[in-house]
């Protein structure tokens, strides 16, 4: 099924941040993301985040093992992903590093 995040895609380039605490070391990371059939859960370096709309506090999706809160979006070209008041570290994923640099390079 089609919708905003996925775009129709199977695996799709994404920007995500944990809103209470780390991804592997950083706040917020860019890497491939792959969508279940309805897109309504993605599964990220071995986490599987479900949908929960309206109804987070801080996020959009929430890690079924964990339960902390993520933002998951599209990313950005004017590296505008995270929210400017609370400045973070975003890091690349380096298998999806290559991918990151000519989506950034596009005119």
């Amino acid at each position: 099924m089609k919708n905003q995040l996925t775009r129709g895609l199977k695996r799709r380039l994404m920007y995500l941040e944990n809103k209470v605490g780390q991804i592997d070391g950083c706040d917020a990371r860019i890497g491939w993301v792959t969508f279940s059939k309805t897109g309504r859960t993605i599964y990220y370096r071995g986490r599987t985040l479900f949908q929960i709309g309206g109804r987070g506090i801080l996020g959009n999706f929430m890690d079924a093992a964990s339960h902390e809160e993520f933002w998951v979006s599209g990313v950005k070209k004017r590296g505008t992903n995270a929210h400017p008041a609370r400045p973070i570290a975003v890091e690349v994923d380096p298998d999806a590093k290559e991918a990151y640099d000519a989506f950034m390079s596009e005119a």
